[in-house]
Formats: structure tokens, C-alpha cells, sequence
């Protein structure tokens, strides 16, 4: 591996996956096709793509002292991400998912985000040193903030991954950060129903922060200083959107890392995120890199 270190900081969270014809709706029954556990979480997934095309992570985030905790650290090394910067918390349990899949890839997740405590605890003390960017998700606020804040402290670059959370505790977080990325449904939350552009507009206000939304197949926009760009989606045959959103950050921030400008990012992040969609397997159907730069190459976007 090579390159600055990307710091991840956020969730881990252990997932069962059932696969379902469609997705369920209130009040009834049905079963499913398949079932499987593994890892997710917005910052450790994102850390392992950048492992996956060759980068360097460093996961800062919380577990419980329980079996999950201990094999999602274990399954993080596995896949060349740093663990230092994980706290085990003996008070808490390791976050847990319930995750459907259709047949279309689609996918739908119910999560428990409060089984471990809500402070900055135990978050590293140092770290940045040799750190190209942070990136972090809402899902741990307390510890977000602070990264951020030491990283805009050091002239670190700082990408939020935008998505869920309250809109206090995110407002923060957008105020510490110079590149927010929202999911099409953070945006909502985060300022409402109206066009993607307005609330984008809305939300940069006169300052100078990278603003953008990613829309799934639609692709994503991006608001730089005042400029919009469209970046298309590539297209594939999709067998599962989990996580897709979560490697996308990894892979914008690895590009930001790199030196790569936001929409050129955004471009290598689609790819990357497009390539997850279409192979499924959770973190074992992370691409690397010279499958991304073919796909690239084939110019395949809707």
C-alpha cells in the first residue's frame, strides 16, 4: 500500500443480510432467498475500499467488548485496515443491523445506533501526523467533530459523509468540514424537499465548502465554488447497493488524497461505487483498482 493515511472515523456495525424477491412492506409476512452475516458501517467500509485499491486507512471508531466486536476487528486487519485508533468499550455492545436485499439489489436497513455511548472517549489523541484526509460519517458526532477539528487545526482536508444523524449534530459537522457529501435522503433531512440544486445552493450559503449529492443511478452533483457539475453514474447490472454510498466516500477521499480535483474525485468514487453494486459480497466484493481504471476507460455512464 501507498500514499497518506486516510483517517475513518465512525461505525462499525455487524449486519444480517436477508435476501428478499422484494423488499417488505408494513403488515405482512415473506421469506427470504438467503441470509449471510458480515461487517458494514459507514467509516469501516469506507476504510477497507481504500485498502482494497491499494491506499492506507485507519479506522477510529467504538465496539463493545463482545464476539462482534472482536471479530470486526479482527476482520478489519484482515482487510489492511489500521485498528489503533479503536476503542473497545466495556459498558456498550457493537452496533447491529438488520439488512434486505431484493432481487433488484435495492436494499433496506434497519439499525440500532445507540447501543454504545454517545461521547468522544478513548478517540485518539494523535494519529494525524502522516493523515491525507479525514473522513468521517454522522453516525459518532462527538468523535467527528473533534477530528475534524484537529484536521482543519493541521490544513488536513475533511470529507463528511452526510447521512443520518440529527440536523444540529450535523450542521456541526458541515461547519468543521470542506467536503460535504450527502445521500439523496440526508439532503432531505438535513433541508428539506426541493430540487437537489437549490438544496445544495441553500446549504453552501457564500462560503466555500465542496458541496454534493449523490443520487444512486443518477449519478451525483457537485457544488464547487458556486459551479454545478454533474458526474453520471456507470452502469452495471446491480446485485446489491449496500455499502455503495459508504465506498464512494472512501474512494472520493483516497482521490482527494491522491491530488485528484472534486469532480475528477467523484468520477474515480463513481466507478468504484458502481463496481461494489454490481459484485455484492460485502467487503469481500471490494474492487481494486485496475478494475476501476477499466470501467473508466470503457466510459460506460448512463
Amino acid at each position: 500500500m501507498s500514499g497518506p493515511v486516510i483517517v475513518c472515523v465512525g461505525n462499525l456495525v455487524y449486519d444480517e443480510v436477508f435476501r428478499v424477491e422484494t423488499l417488505p412492506s408494513a403488515g405482512i409476512k415473506t421469506g427470504c432467498t438467503g441470509y449471510s452475516e458480515r461487517f458494514g458501517g459507514p467509516a469501516a467500509t469506507a476504510a477497507v475500499a481504500i485498502c482494497r485499491l491499494g491506499g492506507q486507512a485507519a479506522f477510529w471508531g467504538r465496539v463493545g467488548a463482545d464476539a462482534a466486536g472482536d471479530l470486526g476487528i479482527a476482520t478489519l486487519r484482515g482487510h489492511g485496515v489500521d485498528c489503533a485508533g479503536v476503542v473497545v468499550k466495556p459498558e456498550g455492545r457493537t452496533l447491529r443491523a438488520i439488512v434486505f436485499v431484493d432481487d433488484r439489489g435495492e436494499r433496506m436497513i434497519v439499525s440500532n445506533r445507540y447501543s454504545l455511548a454517545p461521547d468522544a472517549d478513548g478517540l485518539p489523541a494523535d494519529g494525524l501526523e502522516q493523515a491525507g484526509v479525514v473522513l468521517a460519517d454522522t453516525r459518532w458526532p462527538a468523535g467527528a467533530h473533534i477530528a475534524f477539528e484537529r484536521a482543519k487545526a493541521a490544513g488536513i482536508p475533511r470529507v463528511l459523509d452526510a447521512d443520518g444523524g440529527s440536523v444540529a449534530d450535523n450542521q456541526r459537522l458541515i461547519e468543521a468540514a470542506d467536503h460535504v457529501v450527502f445521500s439523496s435522503e440526508g439532503l432531505r433531512d438535513h433541508a428539506g424537499e426541493g430540487e437537489p440544486e437549490a438544496l445544495l445552493r441553500h446549504c453552501a450559503g457564500n462560503g466555500r465548502t465542496v458541496f454534493a449529492v449523490t443520487c444512486g443511478s443518477g449519478g451525483s452533483l457537485w457544488l464547487v465554488d458556486g459551479v454545478l457539475a454533474h458526474v453520471p453514474a456507470y452502469r452495471v447490472a446491480v446485485r446489491d447497493t449496500t455499502g455503495c454510498g459508504d465506498v464512494f466516500h472512501g474512494a472520493y477521499a483516497m482521490a482527494l488524497a491522491e491530488g485528484r480535483p472534486p469532480v475528477e474525485a467523484a468520477r474515480f468514487a463513481s466507478a468504484v461505487a458502481a463496481l461494489k453494486a454490481e459484485r455484492g459480497e460485502g467487503w469481500n466484493g471490494m474492487p481494486d483498482r485496475a478494475s476501476v481504471e477499466a470501467l473508466m476507460a470503457r466510459g460506460a455512464t448512463g
